[in-house]
């Protein structure tokens, strides 16, 4: 991380090596998010290298610029062109980004609010191609909260418990197959995210009615091993998939 900071002629992170996390406004130019120039730089995706991008305003963004990401975020890296030579910078982060509902932001409010027409929507949420959003694994609605300055303390589990879990389930994950989930390959997804005959037919028949793609059922897998793994289960079970499936995409998103 220090090296790549280096290269981009930023001075090296006090916090290193803490993972980074990267927030580029949403006017960010292509060379920005992606890297370029004359003489190539690293962009935002490569500072954010392995660790955190996150696009607040995700419709906001140029269009043609989020269409780079695709490429990155299946390879983990992005290979700058240019008419002498060509530039490799890694790229391997981990995308988080928030939108609104409708342009106006009160769409499924209880205050009913939104005076958004249907078409206005639907420009809105076609700013995002569908690649793009199939490369995003977990999509989730988050409901607007009631303002408190002094809200009540909600018992359950606190972040430094939910961070234990999740680097359990990865050392689970390193020890079994040498390597996280999400980057599993086709021979791993066969090795460790099998499936039962009668569980694989109704994973089938599931992406077929939602016309996922072979990319979302992969990931879907991945998904799917990951909460077994948070589980402590040896292997993928019908709830599982279920819950994975519901962090898929549709078109009431």
């Amino acid at each position: 991380m220090a090296a790549i900071h280096s290269v981009a002629s930023h001075v090296p992170l006090d916090s290193w090596p803490q993972r980074p996390f990267r927030h580029p406004h949403h006017s960010a130019s292509g060379a920005a998010l992606v890297g370029g120039g004359s003489r190539p730089q690293p962009g935002e995706i490569t500072l954010a290298h392995h660790g955190v991008l996150f696009l607040d305003e995700l419709p906001e963004f140029d269009r043609k610029v989020l269409e780079v990401l695709r490429e990155p975020l299946e390879s983990g890296e992005i290979v700058i062109a240019r008419a002498r030579d060509k530039v490799r910078f890694p790229a391997r982060f981990q995308l988080v980004a928030a939108m609104n509902p409708c342009p106006c932001g009160y769409l499924g409010d209880a205050t009913s609010r939104c005076r958004c027409g249907s078409d206005q929507i639907q420009r809105y949420r076609n700013k995002l191609s569908g690649p793009l959003l199939d490369r995003i694994d977990l999509h989730l609605t988050v409901a607007r909260e009631a303002t408190a300055l002094s809200p009540p303390t909600v018992s359950g589990d606190t972040s430094a418990n939910a961070a234990a879990l999740v680097a359990e389930a990865r050392a689970r994950q390193h020890q079994r197959q040498g390597c996280a989930n999400a980057f599993l390959d086709l021979p791993g997804l066969r090795a460790h995210c099998r499936l039962s005959p009668e569980d694989e037919k109704w994973l089938e028949t599931a992406c077929e009615r939602l016309t996922l793609s072979l990319r979302a059922a992969h990931r879907l897998l991945k998904v799917a091993r990951t909460l077994a793994d948070l589980e402590h289960c040896e292997a993928i079970a019908r709830g599982h998939l279920a819950e994975a499936l519901q962090y898929r995409p549709t078109s009431q998103q």
